[in-house]
């Protein structure tokens, strides 16, 4: 675990708080950063799989299904 002082917009804080249904704003950012940093994962992995290059068998409907996840 790592202490850091950031400047942040209070307006952002405050729709992360919201967004995460945290009551406090330390770990409504660790949250949203878990989040985003998961759906980078994401979209890497799909965009992978969308170029065949990995060996994860799916049709295109199912890929087509999955992708709305990295948005």
């Amino acid at each position: 675990m790592m202490r850091i002082t950031i400047e942040i917009d209070e307006k952002k804080v405050r729709k992360i708080i919201k967004k995460t249904g945290q009551k406090k704003m330390s770990p409504a950012l660790v949250q949203a950063l878990d989040e985003y940093l998961e759906n980078g994962r994401r979209r890497e992995f799909l965009a992978k799989v969308m170029e065949g290059k990995t060996d994860y068998a799916a049709t295109n409907e199912e890929i087509e299904d999955l992708s709305h996840l990295g948005r």
